[in-house]
Parts: C-alpha cells; sequence; structure tokens
C-alpha cells in the first residue's frame, strides 16, 4: 500500500520531509494531527512491528525516552508497514560525559528488559553458534573462515544473561539527548542478546575492563559484518574481528 497508508492517521496527516539515516525503511517527518511525528515505512512482519511498538511503549512507561508510536484512527499501532511516532528533540552525544550518559540509559534499558522474549524470527548472537540464518544475517553467505572466526567471538559471550539490546547505539544519529535526558530513536536493530553488545561506545565511555571491552567489541564487530554481509562497512567490520 506505500504512503497512503498515512491516511489511516487521518485526513490530514502527511508527509513533511524524508530523514536520513534510513537503510531498510523509508523515513519522513509527518504531520499527524497537527503536530510534528516520524514516519517509518518498511517490509517489517506484522508480528516484527508488534513486537516492537510494545517494547516501545513498555520503555515510555518505564521512564525511557524513547520514540512512543502513535496509534491509527481505529487504535493500531500500525498499518500496512506503516509506524507513526513521536518526535524526539536533541542532539547528538559530543562529550565523553554525553557518552558516559548514553552508557547509563542503555544500561537501563538491560536492566528493564531481562527475560524479554525474542523479535521473531531474529536470533542472538549465542544463537549464531549453532544457527545459521536469522532475520538479515545469513552465515552461509559469508565465507568459511569468517563466519569462524565470528562464532569464535561470540562463544566468548555464551551463557551470559540476556535482555533487549538496543543494536546500533553508537550511532550519533541514533541519539538524541537534551540537557534533561537521553533518548534514544531508530530501533530497527533491537532484539534480544548479551547486553555488552550495546556496550562499546566511543573512548570506552562504558568504563568496560581491558578483557570485557575486548570481548564485546570483538562480538560487536562479528554481528556487524554478518548483519551487513556483504558490503564495504561487513568486510571492514571482519577485518577487526581476530582470526582463530
Amino acid at each position: 500500500m506505500g504512503w497512503e497508508a498515512l491516511g489511516q492517521w487521518g485526513e490530514d496527516a502527511a508527509r513533511v520531509e524524508r530523514l536520513s539515516g534510513g537503510v531498510a525503511n523509508d523515513v519522513w517527518s509527518v504531520r499527524v494531527d497537527g503536530r510534528l511525528a516520524v514516519g517509518r515505512l518498511g517490509a517489517r512482519s506484522d508480528a516484527d512491528l508488534a513486537w516492537e511498538t510494545e517494547l516501545l511503549q513498555y520503555l515510555d512507561r518505564a521512564g525511557l525516552t524513547v520514540p512512543v508510536p502513535i496509534p491509527t484512527r481505529d487504535g493500531r499501532l500500525f498499518a500496512d508497514g506503516l509506524v507513526v511516532m513521536t518526535y524526539l528533540e536533541g542532539g547528538p552525544p559530543e562529550t565523553r560525559a554525553d557518552w558516559r550518559r548514553v552508557a547509563g540509559t542503555l544500561r537501563e534499558l538491560h536492566r528493564l528488559t531481562r527475560g524479554w522474549p525474542q523479535r521473531p524470527d531474529w536470533r542472538s548472537s549465542t544463537d549464531l553458534l549453532h544457527a545459521e540464518t536469522g532475520t538479515k544475517i545469513d552465515l552461509g553467505a559469508m565465507p568459511a573462515e569468517g563466519v569462524a572466526r565470528c562464532r569464535a567471538a561470540w562463544a566468548r559471550l555464551a551463557g551470559r544473561p540476556t535482555c533487549v539490546v538496543h543494536g546500533d547505539p553508537n550511532n550519533f544519529g541514533n541519539v538524541r539527548m537534551t540537557a534533561n535526558q537521553v533518548g534514544l530513536i531508530d530501533w530497527d536493530e533491537s532484539h534480544v542478546d548479551v547486553p555488552d553488545l550495546d556496550l562499546v561506545l566511543p573512548d570506552n565511555a562504558s568504563g568496560l575492563e581491558d578483557g570485557a571491552y575486548d570481548v564485546a567489541a570483538q562480538a560487536s564487530a562479528a554481528w556487524e559484518a554478518a548483519v551487513c554481509w556483504d558490503d564495504e562497512y561487513a568486510v571492514k567490520r571482519l577485518a577487526e574481528v581476530r582470526p582463530v
């Protein structure tokens, strides 16, 4: 149906301007009921979008600053692949102190979502020690030697507790900061995994000890290589994962 679905948020709902940063989705600022919001149109399944929108509602109620789904006129949180969410004010992190605030927000996210069910059809990094595929990941498309390196990195996380991870928090464009709050946007990569994957931040703002940082950084590089394979960025990330 495409952007025609926006009419389900009201006759006056309209797109305003395309927003940068969308890779798997078409993202625009939109106007709904006279207020600025964000619309994201993609190809995710209804089950996938239900998981994400329910998560965002829960996190909002728990006090985190996240984009909150705006219901359609008949109360649905998404329609025909389109989600409309509140617009978050703020700018990107600029200092190590800013990134430390981001780390604190991520740890609160992890605390709030212990035991959360996995996103439909996704796999965690440690699931991929045995599974071959999960959402955008297809290890069969990677060189066997690269898969072995990724799995060796993920094996160091085996047995650890899991929770929801944002999935791409060290991207400056995914953080909206003000003096009073830290907002995380673009939850398209969020899923259940080991929290270390979220904590590889600039200047080690999460304060991980050397050994813990190495484990997290290697696992994160392996994850991003597998998710993005085989573009230039994925090849670069795989090169950061040590040989077995």
